[in-house]
């Protein structure tokens, strides 16, 4: 047997162990990312569960969805389709959410040094560049917070790297304030323009149709694993472009895209920003 193959069957121990006091686990390849989707569920055909707002598992028998497929199924963890990742996989990562836990990723010395004057003392966990520290709570997650900073719960998943030092603290106010949207409403889009001729109606006014723009948007920003702002740009473009001169969207409609933008660690200036440029591209 040789040196690799004692290392997955380590990653798989490790994986059961963490199961068996019910925190959620997931197989990481190289580079720390999650193994991709399977051939049915490519491109989320399937729907998958990152498209959705709850943070539940993906149903898929392959180890699908990143952070959805993270489960404390012992029977998951061991069935064939799991048994490929095992055997290719760098390292276990788990769902701080499905967990009950929130991390707070410090990247970087100035961070852990911010951290130790704003946040209560609890768990910490070692790093490459720096320390997880770990509470009891879920939350929200987002990237880029402040400089070297991301928190990690629900819909995200994190390296195990071990237990760590020190009492899980509550999950104080602190770190939930880091990922509170800014509450000032958005400026409603709503461009007057003629009645189509013969007296017809706008057809970007009926509900289904505009639903369903709404909702691919959010679909391929949640969607995106790369290119998180030039695929949210995109995305606001393409929903101005169809809604943005018929007056049908509203501040609902735009406060959900910039949602999805935000559980992908987007701020809101970066969304006022992306929003005001699709605005400038179409000379609205």
């Amino acid at each position: 047997m040789t040196q690799q193959t004692l290392v997955r069957g380590e990653h798989l121990s490790v994986a059961l162990a963490l199961a068996s006091a019910g925190v959620p686990v997931l197989p990481l390849r190289a580079g720390k990312v999650p193994f991709g989707n399977c051939p049915d569920c490519t491109g989320n055909a399937c729907g998958g569960r990152p498209n959705m707002k709850t943070p539940g598992p993906c149903t898929c028998p392959a180890p699908c969805h990143g952070w959805a497929a993270a489960t404390a199924n012992p029977d998951v963890l061991h069935s064939p389709a799991w048994g490929r990742a095992w055997r290719q996989a760098a390292a276990v990562a788990y769902h701080p959410g499905g967990a009950g836990l929130t991390v707070v990723d410090l990247d970087n010395a100035d961070a852990i040094a911010w951290a130790r004057t704003a946040l209560p003392a609890t768990r910490t966990v070692a790093t490459t560049r720096g320390e997880h520290w770990i509470y009891r709570g879920a939350m929200a997650s987002a990237n880029g917070v402040r400089p070297g900073v991301d928190v990690k719960s629900l819909m995200s998943y994190a390296r195990w790297l071990g237990p760590g030092t020190g009492p899980l603290a509550a999950l104080p106010d602190a770190v939930r304030a880091l990922v509170v949207r800014d509450p000032s409403p958005v400026r409603p889009v709503r461009v007057s323009v003629a009645v189509p001729a013969g007296g017809g109606r706008c057809p970007h006014r009926s509900p289904v149709f505009l639903e369903r723009g709404i909702a691919m948007a959010e679909q391929r920003i949640t969607a995106a694993s790369s290119a998180v702002h030039a695929t949210v740009f995109a995305a606001f473009l393409a929903v101005l472009s169809t809604h943005g001169r018929c007056g049908c969207l509203t501040d609902a409609h735009v406060q959900r895209l910039f949602a999805a933008a935000g559980t992908k660690g987007e701020s809101p200036r970066h969304c006022a920003d992306a929003w005001a440029n699709a605005l400038d591209r179409l000379g609205l």
